[in-house]
């Protein structure tokens, strides 16, 4: 016991010295953040892979990761640079697929405006695509009024793709007989599971959305390159391009290596141009939307899980959880200086409970008076349709993917498996159904008939959300559900949308509901506030969570395990719970 005890201690006090050096280090990174700014400044960034939609909340997984600008940082920094006289331009490294389209057409947006106010921005990528697209990258490329490719770098330029892997076959060979059912026909995650090839109704939705998508894609090509969208579907169709042949067809206005490319940034700035990582400007200059009256900032990113959220780092591991984002809503409409909510939401949904719990938090919100705005970033599919349904206003990018209106549910039947493998299984119950959720058979005709009726009553109850917060009639409903998954731009068309833009057509949105001049400034408030290192230390130690659910307290090892869980995306879709609103990923490799 003594031994125990010590060790414990010990234990104790090696995680408080961890704490307390990585809050030291944090603060003495903050201050050398600090500084002036050169009168000739150049911005630059990497957007080689996938801007976080939400800023870290986990002080140790601050601490400890990289310095990853979220989506809001760098709009922020273009729309604080761009009024900024001392900031001349922009430079950015492109060519990978990390951002998807959606937010793509967000940068594209905030790069307009930047341009518009007399700066220059400047891509290079070494590579649009190294033997593999590079589409998504050169969509974003087209932004920018110059783009420069390495010498012998290749134009990815190749069309879209949507991928889906069927595993029927792999369970069919273990003997695990799926036994699943959704509504309705174009819920196609459950497809994943029990067929090996898409359904009609998964083919013709998958076909247009890539469709949609791919239109949207060619004319940001066309405007941003000044071609016709004939010409620019021709050359997709000649892609991959080598670098002369996009140098010849205007895709590329510069070959050169990145050195070059940095230096023509430099001469375009002025004399002594300097420069500056977009994040160390902010943190010199500022983020934008600091004083007048506050409007309350929520994020909603990842699956959707009962109990609380969780960050860290890594990004796929983010989960949208239904304690904390109920505490988050509560907290500001409790807060009287919040004059209204944006609600920003990226996930293809999750658990239909924990969907519910965030949908009467966002709908008590409302009902209360205060205005909420949703938007929504790559995707809000499913059950992050859900919780966006109460909403005054949802915002959606053209290729958001939305709707997914529907529930899938099931289990595994193990009993081949089991066979093969010689074990047996003896069991005893008491209760009809005791054994429905049990692996070791398939459901009996009684619990069959429960199942549906599982499935019946969180469909009409979806419809039903739906229906009450966008005041459309079931039948109306009915038509745009069915599982099926739309773009922003369809989902506009057909009333699941009420604006197509970004992060800022949102806050204008909201600063209209809360009836705030259109020109005057607000105060952008996250909630739930990020907890601090010190915080964290004295919560550890007291063993006391204040005002926070039991739900959200998960022990540091257990997050990271967690955290390493849900990065692998199949692991994700397999551990939901029995009824989920979830929406598979689209694109595929």
């Amino acid at each position: 016991m003594r031994r125990f005890i010590i060790g414990f201690f010990t234990v104790i006090g090696a995680l408080v010295t961890l704490l307390v050096v990585l809050s030291a280090v944090a603060g003495l990174v903050g201050m050398l953040g600090r500084g002036s700014v050169a009168s000739n400044t150049v911005l630059t960034l990497d957007l080689t892979s996938a801007l976080p939609e939400a800023p870290v909340t986990d002080p140790i997984a601050s601490a400890l990761g990289p310095e990853t600008p979220t989506l809001r940082d760098v709009l922020d920094a273009l729309e604080r640079g761009g009024d900024d006289p001392r900031v001349k331009g922009l430079f950015v490294r492109l060519g990978d697929e990390g951002i998807g389209t959606a937010q793509a057409q967000e940068l594209h947006d905030a790069l307009a405006q930047f341009r518009a106010k007399g700066k220059f921005a400047i891509a290079y990528a070494d590579t649009f695509g190294e033997f593999n697209t590079g589409t998504h990258a050169y969509y974003l490329a087209s932004a920018f009024d110059q783009i420069w490719l390495q010498p012998l770098g290749t134009l990815g330029l190749t069309g879209l793709m949507a991928a889906t892997p069927f595993i029927r076959g792999t369970l069919d060979k273990l003997a695990i007989e799926p036994s699943f059912d959704h509504r309705s026909e174009y819920k196609t995650a459950m497809n994943e599971i029990t067929e090996r090839h898409m359904t009609a109704p998964h083919r013709e939705e998958a076909e247009a959305l890539v469709q949609s998508v791919y239109g949207q894609i060619v004319r940001g090509i066309a405007e941003g390159r000044h071609l016709s969208e004939t010409g620019v579907r021709a050359l997709i169709d000649r892609g991959p391009l080598l670098t002369q042949e996009a140098l010849d067809a205007h895709l590329v206005d510069r070959v050169g290596y990145r050195d070059q490319a940095e230096d023509e940034a430099k001469e375009r700035a002025g004399s002594d141009a300097k420069l500056i990582s977009l994040v160390r400007y902010l943190g010199r200059a500022g983020h934008p939307h600091r004083s007048g009256p506050t409007i309350a900032l929520i994020y909603g990113t990842g699956l959707i899980l009962r109990g609380g959220s969780s960050d860290g780092l890594l990004a796929s591991a983010n989960t949208m959880g239904a304690d904390t984002l109920r505490r988050a809503f509560d907290d500001a409409s409790r807060d009287k200086a919040v004059r209204a909510i944006l609600f920003r939401i990226d996930s293809p949904g999750g658990s239909a409970i924990a969907s519910e719990t965030i949908w009467q938090a966002v709908n008590r919100v409302h009902e209360r008076g205060t205005p909420v705005i949703v938007s929504m970033g790559n995707v809000a599919g499913s059950g992050g349709y859900y919780v966006a349904a109460p909403a005054d206003k949802i915002v959606a990018e053209p290729a958001t993917l939305t709707g997914s209106i529907g529930v899938f549910a099931g289990k595994f039947v193990t009993t081949g498996l089991w066979d093969k493998l010689g074990i047996t299984w003896d069991t005893v119950d008491a209760g009809t159904n005791a054994d429905m959720f049990s692996s070791l058979q398939d459901f009996s005709p009684a619990e069959h008939e429960r199942f549906e009726a599982f499935l019946d009553a969180t469909y009409e109850g979806f419809k039903d959300r739906v229906a009450r917060g966008r005041h459309l009639d079931l039948a109306k409903v009915e038509e745009v559900a069915k599982g099926r998954v739309w773009t922003g731009e369809e989902a506009k068309a057909r009333g699941l949308v009420d604006e197509l833009g970004g992060f800022n057509t949102a806050l204008a949105l909201a600063k209209e509901a809360a009836k705030i001049p259109a020109a005057q400034d607000v105060t952008l408030k996250l909630f739930p506030r990020p907890e601090t290192a010190s915080e964290l230390i004295v919560r550890l130690l007291s063993g006391s969570d204040g005002d926070r659910d039991q739900a959200d307290t998960q022990g540091t090892l257990s997050a990271a395990l967690e955290e390493l869980r849900l990065a692998l995306r199949q692991a994700q879709y397999a551990t939901l719970p029995p009824g989920s609103l979830a929406m598979p990923p689209l694109w595929g490799p």
